[in-house]
């Protein structure tokens, strides 16, 4: 057996939940996915060998991984979805034997015995010892622990590939890993700071990439894919991190007057298996104590980091090359820089669909961007949340936040911020005629502000006749007109209800 337990280098390019839409990231378990590429060197016997990759991504798809580098090929691959836990020993061990040791609270005492372990580790831990009695863990009322003599071969602190290699020689040679990996995602956000003219952005985009495994890849080359992929549904695959190990007990009453004891996890290695395991604790824990220091040192603000070059053309979709690396951590998200840009051109409008209403209602504010390099942006824009904000008496402050979807160069982008109720509309069919081929509407736009707003009115009905220098829009037409401050803007169609 041959293990693979460092990744020299790791490329993580991430793709969006295609379901999620422009939605926030899971944060219990992401639901896009991402295809890694892991480089490692590996030491082979000569013969046939099984050769395991510790440190893979949790959520691995094993028909899709592919190993290239081996001089003689593989013959067998497996995704081992057992790990070092708790529960995982417990598990391995059910029906051997193990070492149960308890110390007696009064005089100091430790008593050890060997144990069988019946049941578990789902519900708690049922033992039976020498005498042939049974017996729940950590039930007695005294401190107890399970030792085990080893831990199981098969049983990996890790998600874990395996691969069954033939080689000719011995021989030490650089492999690549490529697999698909569900748990993780992407978000771009954008925060937009409206100019003191009113006519210009100031506009940032982050992208945010979340990894819900437990394994990390630092200094990973970082990538993200913007657009919507087709991917075929295939079922879950088991999580590879086990549930805790609950130990439960009634106390020594009747059932009706207590509730349940709730226990936490006393499980633990003899002392020369764990070596390992208590250095990796200690440097976790020297770690922790470094961070903590760093937290009342001052420290210098950072630059923010460039944001990445233009958009790559990846078929219909955009890719995203981060151009540093990057620590993809486990159970964690990271931000990235994707765009900034001073002055981009802005118009503010004023914007509704065309309904019958008795009560006057309120217009939606829409700042609109169009995404050309003359107005100051031309980029390929992905989908996310935008934050408005304006500087009020020197105060920068909220004005609103916007979804937009994917926008590609020279496409219009429109942020709709929230309804005004200084702008609203009033729309009532006045008339219908004897055949029922027309109806008039009419349609008033009242203005309480004390400047000028400028009205887009989607009218999502065919016009007779058919207003000419007006935007057709499929098979709505867009009424553009300015309501000065103050006033009012009454305007009538006539909806064209059938042929003829």
């Amino acid at each position: 057996m041959v293990v693979s337990a460092k990744i020299d280098d790791a490329a993580v390019t991430v793709y969006r939940a295609p379901n999620r839409g422009r939605g926030a990231i899971n944060p219990n378990w992401p639901q896009g996915f991402a295809f890694i590429t892991e480089t490692r060197t590996v030491t082979l016997p000569a013969g046939t060998s099984v050769l395991r990759f510790e440190g893979v991504a949790e959520g691995l798809l094993p028909e899709t991984a592919v190993v290239s580098g081996l001089p003689d090929g593989l013959i067998e691959k497996n995704r081992d979805a057992r790990l070092l836990s708790p529960a995982g020993l417990v598990d391995a061990y059910l029906k051997r034997s193990v070492t149960l040791r308890r110390t007696n609270r009064a005089t100091g005492k430790v008593v050890e015995q060997e144990a069988v372990i019946q049941a578990g580790p789902n519900g708690g831990v049922i033992l039976q010892n020498a005498a042939g009695g049974f017996e729940a863990l950590a039930c007695s009322g005294l401190p107890e622990r399970m030792l085990y003599s080893r831990v199981p071969k098969d049983l990996s602190a890790k998600p874990t590939l395996s691969v069954l290699v033939e080689s000719r020689t011995a021989r030490t040679v650089t492999v690549q890993l490529l697999y698909l990996a569900e748990g993780f995602d992407w978000a771009a956000n954008y925060v937009a700071d409206r100019g003191s003219d009113g006519k210009t952005l100031g506009l940032t985009g982050w992208i945010t990439v979340a990894n819900g495994g437990v394994t990390s890849f630092p200094g990973a080359q970082l990538n993200v894919i913007a657009g919507r992929l087709n991917k075929v549904y295939s079922p879950p695959l088991p999580r590879s991190t086990p549930g805790r190990l609950m130990l439960k007990c009634w106390p020594m009453d009747i059932t009706s007057t207590h509730p349940l004891w709730e226990l936490p996890p006393i499980i633990a290695f003899e002392q020369e298996f764990a070596m390992d395991a208590a250095e990796e604790v200690m440097v976790t824990a020297s770690r922790i104590d470094r961070r903590e220091m760093l937290m009342y040192a001052p420290v210098a603000a950072p630059a923010p980091p460039p944001p990445p070059p233009p958009a790559e053309d990846l078929g219909d979709l955009k890719f995203y090359r981060v151009p540093f690396r990057v620590d993809v951590s486990a159970k964690g998200q990271k931000q990235v820089a994707l765009l900034a840009k001073d002055k981009v051109a802005v118009e503010q409008l004023y914007a509704a669909t065309l309904y019958q209403n008795n009560q006057p209602q309120p217009l939606m504010m829409r700042l609109r961007v169009q995404n050309r390099e003359a107005d100051g942006l031309g980029l390929a824009l992905p989908a996310g949340t935008a934050a408005v904000f304006e500087n009020v008496g020197g105060q920068r402050l909220l004005v609103g936040e916007a979804v937009i979807g994917d926008k590609a160069k020279d496409e219009r982008v429109d942020y709709d911020i929230g309804q005004s109720p200084a702008v609203q509309f009033r729309a009532v069919v006045q008339e219908r005629d004897a055949k029922s081929a027309y109806q008039i509407w009419q349609v008033t736009l009242t203005n309480a502000r004390p400047f000028d707003a400028e009205v887009e009115m989607l009218i999502p009905f065919a016009i007779d006749p058919p207003p000419e220098g007006w935007e057709r829009r499929g098979s709505s037409w867009v009424w553009r007109v300015r309501v000065p401050a103050n006033d009012s803007v009454t305007h009538s169609f006539r909806q064209k209800l059938k042929d003829g």
